[in-house]
């Protein structure tokens, strides 16, 4: 049964949007009279001013409230003019098909435009590393490996690659690119960083180039976010949602650029860190938000808090006024509050009422998010475009993701066992080996990941066997004898996301893949390992046994890409985006700090 936008006393509705909405099976009756706002032929800052003028506190408020998509009724994305729904990690629709995606995106769509004045909301997702969430799409290798690559052209191509798989479920709001500088490997989200100065993630920007499009409204552009402002990668100890307890000279040096690089390519949103900055939550740094991103930086799009960010501000469970109204006057524009968005705008709008929070400042919030909106073209086109639906995991989307893959890859030593022959007699081993969970990490499917077959891909050992005539495999390196001209042992991390991956003691390879190792040592065959992680690892004790050792990072679905260097298909030519610890207690080690390390940042082999 069609949804009913028929309410007498309404603005005349832009033809081209009834239009789209008709197809769609929501029936609009048109009022008399012209709206600018609803005029497509109009500016964008005037459509901007005639809805801003048309719009109660109420429809204001709702605007800067972002609800998870679990935790909110389409009826009260109505009752309550919401502006914008998300889907937290591994929040996904049932059956988790891209199809399922575009039916619950419309129908948030809908609800929203059911509300007297019809403004569209846009829904966000963390596509950190492809459509990540969606059963099916194409996960691309993790940020750091990206850096490995060197090329912010590749970086641009994945984000569009990215955005046309979100298009197709009717994503329109992308929570990346991470843009932090990891500054100590023991963070838990070190893999989400494209490297260790802020030259190598503010070349990677270009990313943004690739979601937004040279056009929002484009059919396939979506809304990317700079995040975490600022300074997330420069904690003490590594810790997530820690202190940055550094001087403001080093926080303008290393951590900033990023982001000035990220607004001069016209990024759409910037989301605030958990992170202290000197013991000030950033969610409440009034000087880092408006003062220096939004007026000396002149960012002109919209802020939006991290997931329930505002509860940390006073470091006590839950959020109060005084928290809505230290982020709201912060600069803070839209508030991601998953489940008590209701509190979240009672709380606003008697900060309002009270003068705590001028109007001024609500005005100016509103006026940022419905800039980008109108810019979307989504009160033209508010629905999902279902035309993109062939490319989720497309044959196109993993031949890039392949590609990137192999110029991620860092090959650290060989002492002239690779490339290896197709005529090989090759024995694969490791946990790592044969388990798309694994490699792809965290931010996969679920927020943490898991291992096992969670989504299709081409595993790192299926990837060998298409490479080579012989190959047999054992997980725990079963089997093997001196009758291989080669083994490979595919070892590394679980997978994990943010704080859960904060490492505070041994950054090493576990004892089951060291055990591994050691067997196939043990056959008097050459032993090449392939360390899938998000970090480096503390390998320096036990590298002298290996005769190559090649950092994968967390490459995705199409294993295939490692294999094609492994074989010298593709000639390694990633280089370090981090310095490569000689141990763990060097931790924090950053190029030209004086330490001496493992492997330099920029180290890579080739197979010259």
């Amino acid at each position: 049964m069609p949804t009913k936008v028929m309410r007498s006393g309404l603005p005349a509705f832009g033809v081209m949007a009834a239009l789209v909405l008709a197809a769609h099976g929501v029936s609009v009756r048109a009022e008399p009279g012209p709206v600018a706002y609803l005029d497509p032929g109009a500016a964008v800052e005037d459509r901007v001013a005639d809805l801003l003028g048309r719009m109660s506190l109420d429809d204001k408020i709702g605007q800067m409230a972002q609800p998870e998509r679990r935790y909110i009724t389409l009826e009260e994305v109505t009752r309550y003019r919401i502006g914008s729904v998300l889907s937290g990690g591994g929040s996904a629709p049932t059956p988790n098909t891209p199809e399922q995606w575009a039916d619950m995106y419309d129908g948030f769509q809908r609800a929203a435009l059911a509300a007297p004045l019809r403004v569209p909301l846009m829904y966000g997702v963390d596509a950190v590393h492809g459509h990540n969430t969606v059963v099916g799409a194409t996960i691309f290798p993790h940020n750091i490996g990206l850096g490995a690559t060197r090329s912010p052209a590749l970086v641009r191509e994945i984000g569009a690659a990215t955005a046309r798989e979100m298009a197709a479920t009717g994503m329109d709001w992308n929570f990346a690119p991470c843009v932090c500088v990891a500054r100590d490997d023991r963070w838990g989200r070190t893999y989400e960083s494209f490297g260790e100065v802020p030259e190598l993630p503010s070349a990677m920007t270009s990313i943004i180039d690739g979601l937004q499009g040279e056009d929002l409204g484009g059919s396939a552009s979506v809304l990317a976010t700079a995040k975490h402002f600022v300074g997330d990668g420069g904690t003490e100890g590594g810790a997530d949602r820690g202190d940055a307890r550094i001087p403001e000279r080093e926080l303008r040096e290393v951590h900033l650029p990023p982001f000035r690089a990220a607004v001069e390519r016209g990024v759409g949103s910037v989301m605030v860190s958990y992170s202290s900055w000197n013991g000030l939550k950033m969610h409440g740094n009034r000087y880092l938000i408006t003062d220096v991103l939004k007026g000396e930086l002149g960012f002109t799009g919209f802020v939006v808090s991290d997931y329930d960010g505002i509860n940390e501000i006073d470091g006590r469970p839950g959020f109060t006024k005084e928290e809505v109204v230290a982020a709201v006057n912060a600069g803070i524009d839209m508030v991601m509050v998953p489940t008590e968005w209701r509190r979240f705008i009672d709380h606003l709008r008697d900060a309002v009422k009270d003068g705590s929070v001028p109007m001024s400042r609500i005005d100016d919030a509103n006026r940022r998010i419905l800039t980008k909106k109108f810019e979307l073209g989504l009160f033209e086109r508010p629905l999902a475009d279902r035309r993109h639906l062939g490319t989720v995991g497309g044959d196109a989307h993993r031949e890039l993701a392949r590609r990137a893959v192999a110029r991620s890859q860092v090959l650290l030593k060989n002492d002239g066992v690779l490339p290896l022959d197709a005529d090989d007699k090759i024995f694969v081993a490791g946990g790592a080996a044969h388990d798309v969970g694994v490699q792809s990490g965290g931010w996969t499917i679920t927020w943490q990941g898991r291992p096992g077959p969670i989504t299709p891909g081409t595993t790192i050992l299926e990837g060998i066997r298409g490479a080579a005539g012989s190959v047999d495999y054992d997980a725990e390196g079963k089997g093997i004898d001196d009758s291989y001209d080669a083994a490979v042992a595919v070892v590394g991390e679980k997978p994990y996301a943010e704080h859960h991956g904060d490492l505070t003691g041994d950054m090493g390879l576990d004892a089951g893949d060291l055990k591994t190792i050691e067997r196939l040592r043990a056959a008097g065959v050459p032993v090449i390992v392939v360390l899938v992680s998000g970090r480096p690892l503390d390998v320096a004790a036990e590298l002298p046994g290996w005769d190559a050792l090649l950092a994968a990072w967390l490459p995705g679905t199409e294993g295939a890409g490692v294999a094609d260097v492994l074989f010298g298909d593709v000639e390694p030519t990633g280089r370090l985006p981090v310095t490569w610890m000689r141990d763990a207690d060097q931790q924090p080690i950053n190029r030209g700090d004086g330490k001496t390390p493992l492997f330099p940042f920029g180290y890579g082999l080739g197979y010259d």
